[in-house]
């Protein structure tokens, strides 16, 4: 690979991972504002893969050929006019809305970066945007207090585990929906594991005899119906995915743009530094192996965030 060439991940139509490929590009130039970052870290999220599928074609179209990708974290390599902010050589973690964080490198606004912190790893800073950034919506949104009991479906996922944290730092009480598999992890972070299936609506009411203030989904339209009918006030229901029940019900769908700015990115990242905060990270992947790290994401099991590593491990 030259100076000038970068590489990228695309897909030149809808489909499975089959139609994900790696491809040379010209390296990016930053514009008024911006700055070029090579790209150490880029987790990878469901919603891209809806995006690649065309599932979420109404709300995010592609144009082909598309990039994919939001969160990154790397080092700046060029910086465009007017940049103050950051110089050549500074360690960055941010987001892009341009799907392009799945490549070697890519220009970024300076608005959405921040400065990584040194102790925390590549692989982390490279996949916080999404999931903190929607986690920290989420639980803004249902305003949980302390002793409030609350809810979440997909406890222990991606987003969920940052969720279920972030709410027991609040003092709530967390009643944590995920599988058996998951339910000492939960426990070690003062979480109330419930087993999803089956007579879920018996152990939930069981489990909060005075009932659930609020109530957290991140899987899918059937958890927003059980929260209705369990009695909580619409106003104390987000969802991240069930945008038509929202609707239909009156609950919330704040997520990840709801707080996509430098200072939520700052600080969930000063949160996972201190150790306030667990944050896991289950597989890495070469970029070349994108297919692969996205056949491991949707089997909607793995704890912990997977990673592309576009220039390597460093």
């Amino acid at each position: 690979m030259t100076a000038a060439v970068a590489r990228a991940v695309r897909f030149d139509r809808y489909g499975d991972r089959d139609v994900l490929y790696v491809a040379d590009i010209d390296m990016p130039a930053p514009g008024e504002g911006e700055v070029v970052v090579e790209v150490r870290a880029a987790g990878i999220n469901p919603g891209e893969a809806g995006i690649r599928s065309g599932a979420m074609h109404e709300m995010f179209p592609a144009t082909f050929p598309c990039g994919e990708g939001s969160d990154l974290a790397g080092v700046v390599t060029a910086t465009g006019p007017g940049v103050t902010e950051f110089a050549i050589g500074d360690e960055v973690l941010g987001f892009s809305f341009r799907r392009s964080s799945h490549a070697t490198h890519t220009a970024v606004p300076v608005d959405q970066l921040v400065r990584k912190p040194p102790q925390l790893s590549w692989e982390a800073a490279g996949s916080l945007y999404v999931v903190g950034a929607t986690a920290y919506a989420a639980v803004r949104a249902v305003a949980p207090q302390p002793g409030e009991t609350v809810a979440v479906s997909a406890a222990a996922g991606g987003v969920g585990s940052l969720v279920v944290q972030l709410l027991v730092l609040r003092e709530a009480r967390v009643l944590g929906i995920a599988g058996e598999g998951n339910a000492e992890w939960l426990r070690a972070h003062g979480v109330i594991p419930i087993t999803y299936g089956a007579g879920l609506a018996e152990r939930l009411r069981e489990a909060a005899p005075d009932g659930v203030d609020a109530f957290i989904d991140l899987f899918g339209p059937d958890y927003v119906q059980l929260a209705v009918d369990l009695g909580v006030a619409p106003q104390r229901i987000d969802t991240i995915i069930s945008f038509q029940k929202a609707g239909e019900v009156g609950a919330k769908t704040e997520g990840s743009t709801d707080a996509s700015t430098p200072e939520v990115l700052t600080e969930i990242a000063d949160l996972i530094v201190s150790g306030a905060v667990d944050f896991d990270i289950a597989a890495t992947f070469p970029l070349e192996r994108v297919a692969d790290a996205f056949e491991e994401l949707e089997r909607r099991h793995t704890h912990g965030k997977i990673v592309l590593l576009p220039n390597g491990s460093r």
